[in-house]
């Protein structure tokens, strides 16, 4: 039985997503300052505590960088595509899953190229050339990367990584759905990008190589979110 967020997580996601409003309503660009911290709060009436944990939160997934003495600022405006794949309420819990695929994904990389077993590596490789021909011919293509991704946990062979990972499908479909949307809204360099980055993830797996697997996952990731900003 799932838990519910504590009373502070949903004000925190709530300001999270009142700022990203803020910047999409008032058309801040990339430099602009933020309202300070204290107005912010007033605002949203909410405490200047909660205002705080949003900003580092936003600061973590590359949205604001803090300046120090001067404020927050806006480092990067999500695409405005996104909309069309989560409710804005979501924005904050969907994105705060990149912290979690972070730790759990370039691990699990890391795992699969020292245990992954031939058939194992082989589910890997149908999976990529699966996700290099949906990527190639504009079909939709999130399934066929959740695959790849959830090949690449299975050969850990540690069944708690298969869980926690199945545990975060929603989110990561949503941002699967709305990364493979943006990049092809984008010069076509955007969609070879993303091919690469699979390629490199699985070279290491083939190559038993753990720590360019983990390397190369935590790269891929870190493109992934970045692709969800203009």
């Amino acid at each position: 039985m799932e838990r519910s967020l504590p009373a502070e997580g949903r004000l925190a996601d709530r300001a999270y997503t009142a700022i990203v409003q803020i910047i999409a309503r008032d058309g801040l660009a990339v430099g602009d300052r933020l309202p300070a911290e204290a107005q912010l709060a007033a605002t949203f009436g909410m405490s200047r505590t909660i205002v705080r944990e949003a900003l580092a939160r936003l600061a973590s997934d590359g949205i604001t960088q803090a300046r120090r003495g001067a404020g927050s600022y806006v480092k990067r405006r999500p695409s405005e595509r996104l909309g069309t794949h989560m409710p804005m309420d979501a924005l904050a819990t969907t994105l705060g899953t990149y912290e979690v695929r972070f730790v759990l994904e370039a691990e699990a990389a890391r795992l699969a190229a020292q245990r992954r077993s031939r058939q194992q590596l082989d589910a890997i490789e149908r999976t990529l050339e699966a996700l290099r021909a949906a990527l190639l011919s504009n079909a939709p293509a999130h399934d066929e990367d959740w695959l790849l991704h959830r090949a690449i946990v299975e050969a850990t062979a540690n069944a708690a990584f298969v869980h926690v990972f199945d545990h975060l499908e929603d989110a990561v479909m949503r941002i699967l759905r709305a990364g493979v949307d943006i990049s092809r809204s984008r010069p076509p360099e955007a969609i070879k990008a993303m091919m690469d980055e699979h390629d490199a993830i699985v070279e290491a797996i083939r190559a038993q190589d753990a720590d360019g697997a983990a390397l190369a996952m935590r790269w891929h990731l870190s493109q992934g979110r970045k692709r969800l900003m203009p």
